[in-house]
């Protein structure tokens, strides 16, 4: 909300009486390709932060499926302070608000709801023409954008795969993708142990799945995978430190690992990732876990050396080479 002419979210992380981190619900949820939400090339935007998993997820269906002419995008502050997202264009890989011209984006919330009070998250999903917020659901943003334009012709939600895409972006939301913020933002050491085993059972059932085939879903890059490699390129550089999910690094993982290299060296993904903001924005946002904001310095990690998972059937859509 606004307090003295500025937006405050002081209120980001919540537990419940347990201790358990409890992540509040998004509110805008409406789709595209309806009456009221056309899919137009030039219509939307997207506002995404570098640093964010859920809207890395969103910047990395953009990429792919080459609709930048078709979907434009802001990049945010990696610093958050309580005043929320902010646009910081000075700031390496930041940009202004190029379409509304607001300095917070939580100023993008009131414009589409003058009474709103929750929390401001990223991706946001803009309409150009309604002057409102589409959606704010990251997974819903990335089946939106997957199945409303063409673009290049990649389908990273193929209509014969959805469910089992589904089941699977289930099955690692809560272990995994929000399984490191139960873990970094548990209330007590009860909520967090249970929240680092549950963790790390996900990740060793995942090595041992994907040991046999390339993808969460098979022989083809989906939705799935985007959700998890959002998390695991992260994992070694924040989790592992500053979540205390420390039982294990990603790189010593003899699947996971290569699977990691895999994904980013698929043809439109690595320029989505800026391993600079996501440490800026951890370590010296969550100033309640970190008090000093001293930004790790390690590990430096090889995302470019190969990983064989070629050897395995499937792999990136061949649209992505003719691109790269």
């Amino acid at each position: 909300m606004f307090v003295d002419g500025e937006w405050r979210t002081d209120t980001y992380e919540m537990n419940d009486d347990d201790g358990e981190f409890d992540r509040q619900p998004t509110t805008f949820r409406d789709g595209l390709g309806t009456e009221t939400f056309p899919a137009e090339s030039g219509r939307y935007h997207l506002y995404v932060s570098r640093a964010c998993p859920w809207a890395h997820g969103a910047a990395m269906v953009r990429s792919l499926m080459g609709l930048e002419d078709a979907i434009s995008m802001d990049v945010v502050d990696p610093y958050r302070d309580d005043r929320g997202w902010q646009f910081t264009p000075e700031k390496d890989d930041c940009t202004p608000d190029t379409v509304n011209g607001f300095d917070y984006l939580g100023e993008t919330y009131v414009a589409a709801d003058p009474e709103y009070t929750g929390r401001v998250t990223v991706p946001v999903l803009w309409d150009r023409e309604r002057e409102t917020i589409v959606n704010n659901e990251s997974i819903e943003i990335m089946r939106e954008l997957s199945t409303a334009f063409e673009g290049n012709g990649v389908d990273l939600y193929p209509a014969d795969a959805r469910e089992e895409i589904d089941e699977v972006v289930d099955a690692i939301y809560d272990p995994i993708n929000n399984g490191v913020y139960r873990a970094g933002f548990a209330g007590t050491q009860a909520a967090y142990e249970r929240a680092v085993e549950a963790l790390f059972d996900a990740l060793d059932h995942w090595n041992d799945v994907l040991a046999d085939q390339r993808y969460l879903v098979g022989d083809r890059l989906t939705l799935a995978d985007l959700r998890m490699f959002a998390t695991l390129v992260r994992f070694d550089n924040v989790y592992h430190t500053h979540f205390k999910c420390n039982k294990r690094l990603i790189s010593q993982y003899d699947t996971l690992w290569p699977y990691v290299r895999d994904v980013y060296q698929t043809p439109g993904v690595a320029k989505t990732v800026n391993m600079a903001h996501i440490k800026e924005h951890y370590y010296t946002t969550h100033t309640d876990i970190n008090p000093t904001a001293f930004v790790a310095v390690g590990p430096n990690l090889d995302f470019d050396a190969p990983h064989d998972r070629d050897e395995l059937p499937g792999g990136p859509p061949s649209e992505l080479f003719a691109e790269a």
